[in-house]
């Protein structure tokens, strides 16, 4: 099939290729010249056949309200609009009314994997009324991981969202116990090599994970994270997804303290932070802060 793709940076260049690699036509649109295949979202949509789909994959907020205001100008009744970004849940909600008053149907569509998506895959969470995920499931298809799972229809709109910000909650917290784990290892005289520990935790313990395999990468790059600074960012989804626990009276101590974590790092150079850094750089590609800068 054909899709529309609107933002071509870190996951949006890699998503295109992997669709292409699946045998689907993927029309891209970015800012950058250098990487969109037109110059505009009118000649993107121009050059889909309907019923069209077109993926947006730029920043929360702003950016994606305005992207899809300029589509709903464009697109035509029948077409789709998918959001793939890490918007709120609460804003699709209002991306789907706005646009169903002109006929275009809309998903959320929450997406993990990072920069390993491309040759893994990416987990989707989407949410939207069926005949409008329907006629976007060839693409979730070619960018899910192989094999039986790492695909949801999670429910309605904004159901995406919701999953991937609890997923990612959930990541806050296990990034933490990992890193503080470390910080402790290190703290200590009698454990001479704690990037062998670690290395140990990858077969036969019931901690093993793709975070843990990220974290040995880490430290054989960096053994005692000595080049990065105790800073991490927290992308916005740690927050929403403490607020929506207030909201609806549910506890969670764990991702909330990994959240204030977070904040503490702007405060002090933070060793466990520079595991946190390191393994958000793993498979995100996030950026990372020098020990050298200030």
């Amino acid at each position: 099939m054909e899709l529309g793709l609107v933002g071509l940076g870190k996951m949006g260049g890699n998503m295109r290729e992997r669709i292409r690699r699946a045998g689907h036509t993927v029309i891209g649109y970015d800012r950058n010249p250098d990487l969109a295949d037109v110059a505009s979202l009118e000649e993107l949509v121009g050059q889909l056949q309907g019923p069209r789909v077109v993926w947006v994959m730029v920043p929360a907020g702003a950016p994606t309200q305005s992207t899809i205001d300029e589509l709903g100008a464009l697109l035509s009744p029948g077409d789709v609009v998918v959001d793939g970004g890490n918007s709120r849940w609460t804003d699709d909600e209002k991306h789907a009314a706005e646009l169903a008053e002109k006929g275009i149907g809309f998903v959320d569509c929450g997406v993990s994997g990072g920069v390993w998506g491309l040759e893994n895959g990416y987990a989707l969470m989407y949410g939207g009324a069926e005949d409008h995920v329907a006629k976007v499931q060839p693409i979730f298809d070619a960018l899910k991981p192989a094999g039986e799972f790492g695909s949801v229809h999670a429910g309605k709109v904004g159901a995406g969202h919701f999953a991937k910000m609890v997923h990612n909650g959930i990541e806050y917290a296990m990034m933490q116990a990992f890193a503080e784990g470390w910080e402790l290892l290190e703290a200590v005289d009698s454990v001479t090599d704690v990037r062998e520990v670690f290395r140990s935790w990858q077969e036969g313990t019931v901690i093993r994970s793709w975070l843990l395999d990220l974290a040995v990468r880490a430290l054989d790059d960096d053994e005692h994270l000595e080049k990065l600074r105790g800073f991490a960012q927290d992308s916005g989804e740690g927050r929403w997804t403490v607020e929506a626990a207030i909201d609806h009276a549910v506890p969670l101590p764990a991702i909330t303290a990994s959240l204030f974590a977070r904040f503490s790092s702007r405060q002090d150079d933070s060793p466990s932070m520079k595991m946190i850094a390191a393994l958000r750089n793993q498979f995100g590609g996030h950026a990372v802060t020098s020990s050298t800068d200030k």
